[in-house]
């Protein structure tokens, strides 16, 4: 194959790299978009999983998928008018919920361990009574449980400091501003059924940073190959007779 021919064909090659790099680029952001909202959380209550001032990336998500444990996103009149509210799920439908035993929550009769919270802190720094959560709602706590207005605040309420599962409209994914990564899995639930599964926010990542690679390889390559041609060039170049 000659030279040219090998230019040639670099330049194809260069060329369907940066053409996929912007597929892969692009279409990162694109799922990015449709699949996730950003929220910035106003209040410490999630502390220390999520600080006050925090940028979160919460995935869209029906209230019928969540599960205990998940970090969701929720709206109710009664608790707050107008505002989207950010608080952890401890039990749903059919569960009884109470606290505290040994410091623990309880849900149905088991002991729950909830390293996200605060270092020496107890689960409740008040007991809460024995609630069995009614059939399509949430029973919903802060990780900092101290200043928290979450479901023990509401308790005297009809409905029991319980949330419509319709109320959610997404689940936190991740911390990404100032960048902690993503949510931690709440394993201290695993024990009472199935956990939530990691949104596609990894995926998109891959596919962000991928493009974003071949799209500057690709596009490096033609004043690389250029320089390296005309090198070649000059190194074949004969001498010119009689000069030293």
């Amino acid at each position: 194959m000659t030279g040219e021919s090998r230019q040639g064909l670099g330049q194809r090659l260069s060329g369907v790299a940066v053409a996929l790099g912007l597929v892969l680029f692009l279409g990162g952001f694109g799922w990015a978009a449709v699949s996730y909202r950003p929220y910035t959380v106003p209040t410490s209550s999630m502390t220390p999983t999520i600080d006050a001032g925090d940028r979160v990336l919460a995935q869209k998500v029906d209230g019928s998928e969540v599960k205990r444990g998940d970090v969701v996103v929720f709206e109710d009149k009664n608790w707050i008018a107008g505002s989207k509210v950010v608080k952890r799920v401890v039990a749903v439908g059919g569960d009884t919920v109470s606290c505290c035993t040994d410091g623990k929550l309880t849900v149905n009769g088991k002991q729950i361990d909830e390293p996200y919270l605060p270092k020496g802190s107890l689960a409740e720094t008040k007991n809460i009574p024995t609630v069995t959560v009614p059939q399509g709602r949430l029973f919903l706590l802060g990780d900092e449980r101290q200043g928290s207005l979450d479901s023990t605040a509401h308790l005297t309420d009809a409905a029991k400091g319980t949330v419509s599962r319709d109320a959610v409209t997404a689940r936190v994914d991740a911390v990404v501003w100032p960048w902690k990564g993503p949510l931690k899995r709440p394993t201290g639930f695993g024990a009472l059924g199935a956990l939530s599964k990691p949104g596609p926010l990894g995926t998109i990542e891959l596919l962000i940073v991928a493009g974003a690679v071949l799209v500057l390889v690709g596009g490096a390559y033609g004043p690389i190959a250029g320089r390296m041609s005309r090198s070649r060039a000059r190194a074949a170049r004969p001498e010119t007779a009689g000069v030293r």
